[in-house]
């Protein structure tokens, strides 16, 4: 399948095609490695929790506009 035959593609048949990949991904045990850069992130978040520079908000907060 190419981009063309996609684009001809109703939403909501490619909302299906995309859900059945995600399924089929989740169920494969094939591990993929996470970017470098990702870990860069997870480490620079872990340290600012670590020295109490971390800021927190509930999913309250963060609904109503006030964890910005």
């Amino acid at each position: 399948m190419n981009t063309f035959e996609i684009n001809k593609m109703t939403t909501t048949e490619r909302l299906e095609t995309m859900e059945a990949i995600w399924d089929s991904l989740v169920r494969d045990e094939t591990e993929i490695d996470m970017p470098d850069w990702h870990q860069d992130i997870l480490d620079e978040r872990r340290l600012r929790i670590e020295r109490g520079e971390a800021t927190f908000f509930s999913l309250d907060e963060l609904k109503s506009g006030n964890g910005r």
